[in-house]
């Protein structure tokens, strides 16, 4: 850890700031899974294809987009982490070189937030003292030991739900008669994508309503609109 944490301290509160890294992967990972996945089974299906030939496009797209969510995410977050990291290499170098000019932007940093001049120093010399570089990343650089990136947990939680969200229109596909493939996995779809944008906005904080509608509509346009390519890709060849 890079600074103090009493551990055994008990609080009655929730709050979902350390949610944010694996809540927004794993959401955006099952969007996309669903919607990538539908869609380029929709559009496959609305080109006349066979069953295997929908199936198989549903695979490749399960497979290849999982492996492009979980390096996209995981070269992002870490390229989030090397910021953070470099900041807090920094942050040692200057406490360790000047530790009263270190102090003094601590003062004036709890004095801008409020605290009379002496009060604002006994506090950062008390902090100074228990945890020199945590209360400066803290309080000077906004990192948050519970919100700091973690590139391996982000690769997982998006491959892994993008394949999860992905499996569901293949499933849809599998069980469909031929007339109503498309009409099933357009509404499995839609019902997965309405359950997940609820949930997300629940455990985010949000209103699940509107989570839900938001990720319900773009998912639709998205299969409307391959629905129409792959039909006109059709009659075309």
């Amino acid at each position: 850890m890079y600074w103090h944490a009493d551990k055994h301290r008990h609080h009655s509160e929730r709050h979902r700031v350390d949610r944010t890294g694996w809540l927004r992967a794993a959401v955006l990972g099952a969007d996309d899974g669903i919607v990538s996945t539908a869609s380029l089974m929709i559009g496959v299906a609305a080109s006349n294809a066979t069953k295997t030939s929908i199936f198989v496009a549903g695979m490749a797209g399960l497979v290849g987009g999982a492996m492009s969510m979980a390096v996209g995410e995981y070269v992002s977050v870490s390229s989030q982490k090397d910021s953070e990291q470099a900041d807090i290499a920094r942050e040692r170098v200057e406490q360790r070189e000047d530790p009263q000019h270190e102090l003094t932007e601590l003062t004036e940093i709890y004095r801008r937030r409020g605290l009379d001049g002496d009060l604002a120093r006994k506090v950062a010399i008390r902090l100074m003292e228990v945890d020199p570089l945590g209360s400066h990343l803290r309080d000077e650089l906004g990192l948050d030991e519970r919100t700091m990136a973690r590139p391996v947990q982000a690769a997982a939680a998006s491959a892994g739900s993008f394949a999860i969200g992905g499996a569901l229109p293949l499933v849809a596909m599998l069980v469909a008669p031929s007339a109503a493939r498309i009409a099933a996995i357009a509404l499995a779809s839609l019902i997965c994508l309405t359950f997940l944008g609820g949930v997300g906005g629940q455990v985010g904080g949000a209103p699940r309503r509107r989570g839900a509608m938001r990720v319900a509509f773009g998912g639709a346009i998205a299969m409307a609109v391959t629905a129409v390519i792959g039909s006109l890709v059709g009659i075309a060849v």
